[in-house]
């Protein structure tokens, strides 16, 4: 057993869909990313930041996080402010709603030596409430049918349901950097189904490595995706085509690239650095070589250089104004907006095709037309 569980809540989403893929990830390096690390530190401050909120007792972590900024601090400020917000919504029913912070949560009744932790739960008048925190922001994370929010509510069932009338299910994706909070509510009724029917079961052949292999978006986190033969066989499916030029192509073989074409490309960058790591390590590949890439010159010393220069009678220094997202990070998103707010502006982005399944509106060609006459 690694680090983490084998069916762990957050990778739940590549195993419920590709159940063989668990036992496939088990001896592959778990190489923990700087975004891990950094959202790791970012979970610490804000239990500090929501249990001073509570008036419960914490030392402040501020200290030893490497990664901490004005940024972080705003997050983990405005974290405990939102379950603040939803601890006093609870208490206009309930006199006294039970708040627990970084709740072990066992779900290992449906998925063997399954247990998670729970980042805010909050209990009060037939109703439970997850809430989840995520730092990140380079993919969106949505509440409704999160299989992760799922697992943790099973946990906080397990429980609790015993303790107290819960009737009502509500898991909450409370996302800073991406402006999103997204609450998804259904009843636990609804919930103990979907163990049932579906998550016991596969969580079964997930454990035993067996099922089905299938491809898809959550192959992004999957630590065998460099080698997986389903994965490769299922991109490959394209040299069929025998790369004929766009136009000699029929719509619906048009489409069929298009639905694969991310995937493909995301493959083909793993692939690559896999055999480059691997190459690094002393592997040698047949027909390939490792070689210098190219490089840009750089000063030795950067205080030497202004000293020499400014000593020559120049100004060594560029002056311009700092990026949007530096000067957020410079000023903190709250003064940011104060101060800022009202000189910042968001043109159209450049159009760009995507499947229609994303929430984006879609571009409205003819109002366009209209406004380039």
């Amino acid at each position: 057993m690694g680090k983490h569980a084998l069916l762990s809540a957050s990778s739940a989403h590549r195993w419920l869909n590709c159940p063989p893929s668990a036992r496939l990830c088990e001896n592959c390096e778990d190489k923990a990313s700087d975004y891990a690390a950094e959202g790791t530190e970012a979970h610490s401050l804000c239990e500090y930041k929501l249990k001073v909120a509570l008036g419960i007792p914490a030392k402040d972590p501020t200290a030893g996080l490497t990664s901490y900024n004005e940024e972080m601090e705003d997050c983990a400020t405005g974290y405990a402010a939102y379950i603040l917000e939803l601890v006093e919504a609870a208490k206009q029913t309930c006199p006294d709603p039970l708040v627990l912070i970084e709740q072990r949560l066992d779900f290992s009744r449906y998925v063997p030596d399954g247990f998670g932790t729970g980042d805010c739960v909050i209990i009060a008048d037939g109703t439970l409430h997850i809430v989840d925190y995520k730092h990140g922001q380079g993919v969106l994370v949505e509440a409704a049918d999160n299989p992760q929010m799922k697992l943790y509510a099973l946990g906080a069932l397990e429980l609790f349901d015993n303790i107290y009338d819960i009737d009502t299910v509500a898991m909450t994706i409370y996302q800073p950097r991406r402006d999103n909070i997204s609450t998804h509510t259904l009843l636990k009724e609804s919930l103990y189904q979907w163990a049932e029917e579906i998550l016991k079961p596969t969580a079964a052949l997930a454990h035993a490595g067996e099922g089905e292999y299938q491809c898809g978006e959550w192959c992004q986190f999957c630590r065998a995706k460099h080698k997986c033969r389903a994965r490769a066989e299922y991109n490959l499916e394209l040299a069929r085509y025998e790369f004929k030029l766009p136009p000699l192509l029929e719509d619906d073989e048009i489409e069929n690239v298009l639905d694969k074409l991310d995937a493909l490309t995301a493959w083909a960058s793993d692939v690559k650095e896999y055999a480059l790591q691997a190459a690094l390590s002393g592997k040698e590949w047949h027909g390939w070589k490792l070689v210098e890439g190219r490089s840009s010159r750089r000063y030795t010393d950067e205080n030497a250089v202004a000293q020499a220069v400014s000593a020559a009678g120049f100004d060594p220094y560029e002056h311009k104004l700092l990026g949007i997202t530096a000067m957020s990070s410079l000023l903190g998103q709250k003064r940011f907006a104060e101060i800022l707010g009202g000189y910042i502006e968001k043109p159209p982005g450049k159009p760009t095709l995507v499947p229609v399944s994303d929430k984006r509106p879609p571009i409205n060609l003819v109002k366009q037309d209209f406004s380039e006459c």
